[in-house]
């Protein structure tokens, strides 16, 4: 059998995509990489925006319209919200909600070998994603992802120090990713807590004792759940642990923020968490997403984003204009913006955050970084570095080392 992967969406998504992909293999199926060669195509889906799941359906009619002969299978968020339009799609075999190996493969008509559910390596490159808990218990009013997803679920440390180490074995950087992954070790059903460990933190100290070798690097974070013992990590081991965060922000207005339902933090705790781990660190990156146009987002909400974006060292920035999902609570709230003003907002903060990215390049030029190699493009290779700058070097220079000192350019 020969199977094509595509994946819409997050970190998350894509380990999910791999560990999909390693199942196939051990079963005794060809990875191929033009549909045109494959027998099933399997789609890992997302439902972060109507836009991505816009994506999802025309990127399956297009299977089946240049492949007559496909068969698709659908995973993943988009599909375990799924009430039938996606299964109405031309060719869609399957549709199966989340991402569990043993439900697709069986979806597929593919054998099922020693299910192995630890992930050994990424398809490519030196880079790998470690996904350390699924699902998420809070409840933001714009957010589609816990419904798809369900509620917080920890893996236990020892079987992610055992997966790291596999990783370890063909790639120079490991991403702890997930849903929520300051959450780890919360999960409020005490059966599935069993093994887990107490916090973020712990399981990075355990990571990092066990498999020192590579640079780890948190995915996705929320700012004030860096508690003091991953900023100390990131201190005492900047060869171990990337200086770089990515904090959503989501806004800078607290009216905002509780409108959303994100009730553990204000704009004020963010910026002293943040402006914290500036003055600790030497090197730092820091990305945010931020939701333009939320419902009741006035003029004056809109300005204290763009006030607090200016204050803090952000190197680059992810702007999402308003996108109601269906069934979520925004869609109960007054006061929606017009969307030629969500449109202007969205564009002030891309700018800003552009001028942000420019302005730590600058910085930055000529001072020499930990740089891991990424990808390819146009013949140079690209090279990231610990706070999360692209780099690019010639690839007839190379030793084919997949980490080494570069230059900042």
């Amino acid at each position: 059998m020969n199977v094509f992967f595509h994946t819409f969406g997050c970190k998350a998504n894509q380990y999910d995509t791999e560990l999909v992909r390693q199942a196939f293999a051990d079963g005794g199926a060809d990875a191929v990489d033009s549909v045109a060669e494959a027998d099933v195509a399997i789609v890992n889906s997302c439902t972060v925006t109507h836009t991505s799941e816009a994506k999802l359906r025309s990127f399956v009619r297009r299977i089946a319209r240049n492949n007559p002969g496909v068969r698709t299978v659908v995973m993943g968020c988009a599909a375990a919200r799924d009430e039938g339009r996606i299964a109405a799609l031309p060719n869609v075999q399957a549709v199966v909600g989340g991402s569990d190996p043993e439900a697709v493969l069986r979806a597929a008509g593919a054998p099922l070998a020693g299910l192995d559910r630890k992930l050994r390596r990424f398809s490519n490159g030196a880079r790998a994603w470690l996904k350390i808990q699924d699902g998420c218990d809070e409840h933001c009013t714009f957010c589609a992802t816990t419904l798809a997803r369900g509620a917080n679920r920890s893996r236990a440390v020892a079987d992610l120090v055992a997966e790291a180490r596999l990783l370890a074995e063909h790639h120079a950087e490991i991403v702890l990713t997930g849903v929520h992954i300051g959450t780890y070790g919360q999960d409020k059903d005490g059966d599935r807590g069993q093994g887990i460990g107490g916090s973020l933190g712990e399981l990075l100290e355990a990571l990092v004792e066990s498999v020192p070798q590579v640079r780890f690097r948190l995915s996705s974070v929320e700012a004030t759940e860096v508690d003091d013992q991953l900023e100390r990590i990131m201190v005492e081991a900047p060869r171990q642990v990337a200086a770089h965060v990515h904090a959503p922000l989501q806004s800078g207005s607290d009216l905002i923020l509780k409108r959303m339902g994100r009730h553990w933090y204000t704009a004020d705790s963010y910026r002293r968490r943040i402006e914290q781990l500036a003055e600790r660190l030497p090197v730092f990156g820091l990305g945010a997403d931020i939701i333009a146009g939320f419902p009741g987002e006035s003029t004056a909400d809109h300005t204290a984003t763009v006030d607090l974006v200016t204050a803090l060292p952000f190197t680059y920035l992810h702007v999402f204009p308003f996108s109601l999902r269906p069934d979520v609570a925004a869609g109960r709230l007054p006061d929606p913006v017009a969307d030629a003003a969500i449109r202007e907002r969205a564009a002030e903060l891309r700018a800003l955050g552009d001028l942000k990215e420019g302005a730590h390049r600058a910085a930055r030029r000529g001072a020499r970084a930990d740089g891991v190699v990424s990808g390819r493009q146009g013949g140079r290779l690209e090279v990231l570095t610990e706070d999360y700058l692209t780099v690019y070097y010639p690839s007839d220079q190379w030793d084919l080392r997949p980490r080494f000192e570069v230059t900042v350019a």
